[in-house]
Formats: C-alpha cells, structure tokens, sequence
C-alpha cells in the first residue's frame, strides 16, 4: 500500500474544457502553492478535450511534496441550460422576463450529465432541481 500523502492545499477552479492556459485564473490559483502549472494545464487538457466550449469545475488536491491531483465535476446547471436553450446569457430581471425554452427532453439529458454531482434522493426531485435553475434564469420548461 501506498503511504499516505500529506495535503497541503484544495483548490476549486472553473475552466473552460480542453482549453486551459496557465494564464489567470489557473496560474494565479495555483502558483503560490508551486505546483508545475504548465503539468496542470497539460493533464486537465487532455483529459477535456472531449468537453470542449464547456466549463468545467476542478477540484485541485495540492500535497506536500508539491504534486497533486484532480477531480474533474460536471459543467453547472446553468451552463449546460444556456447551451441546450441556445442562448449567451440568462434573463436580466428574474422573473419577468423570458428569453428562451427549453423541453422536458432536454432537463433529462441534463439531469442525466449531472447526476453525479447533485444532492437529490430521486430522478424526478433532480429534475425539479435543473427546473427551477430554468426558471430562475429566465428560461421556460415546455412540455
């Protein structure tokens, strides 16, 4: 077995998929702890190029003996809702204002990428969740 590692540092970024650069917020986030950004970004990259124009959170484990780790989380809600609603941003006023829809079918393939990440007992409770970020947002749920 392995020994155990010391951590020193966690780190949570959003960056763009499979288009990181060690400019900020990457190098600024991670260069005090010494890691080698040029490493991060190479690996993160790499391992998103298939999620490419999406943000991606990162949760970043900087250890001791300055390597690290990461976890990659699934894009926001409200990313993955803009892009199936086809639109560059979210309602001005929420509440009022209605810039975009989005179907039933697409809360499921949304539900379906973020799964993993989100704190709900049952597919019908994700899928309210996804709503209301839709609603919130400026984005109707049709059908």
């Amino acid at each position: 077995m392995a020994p155990r590692k010391d951590i020193q540092a966690k780190i949570k970024l959003q960056c763009p998929g499979g288009q990181a650069t060690p400019a900020p917020p990457v190098g600024t986030a991670l260069g005090p702890h010494g890691i080698a950004i040029g490493d991060f970004v190479k690996q993160f990259n790499d391992a998103t190029r298939d999620k490419m124009g999406l943000v991606i959170p990162v949760e970043v484990t900087v250890y001791k003996d300055r390597s690290f780790s990461f976890i990659l989380k699934s894009p926001p809600a409200a990313v993955l809702l803009k892009k199936a609603a086809g639109l560059d941003k979210g309602a001005q006023t929420t509440g009022s204002e209605i810039v975009g829809s989005v179907t039933r079918a697409d809360l499921e393939e949304i539900v379906k990428i973020k799964e993993a990440d989100l704190n709900a007992a049952s597919p019908e409770a994700a899928m309210r969740i996804i709503e209301g970020t839709a609603r919130s947002m400026g984005i109707k749920v049709e059908g």
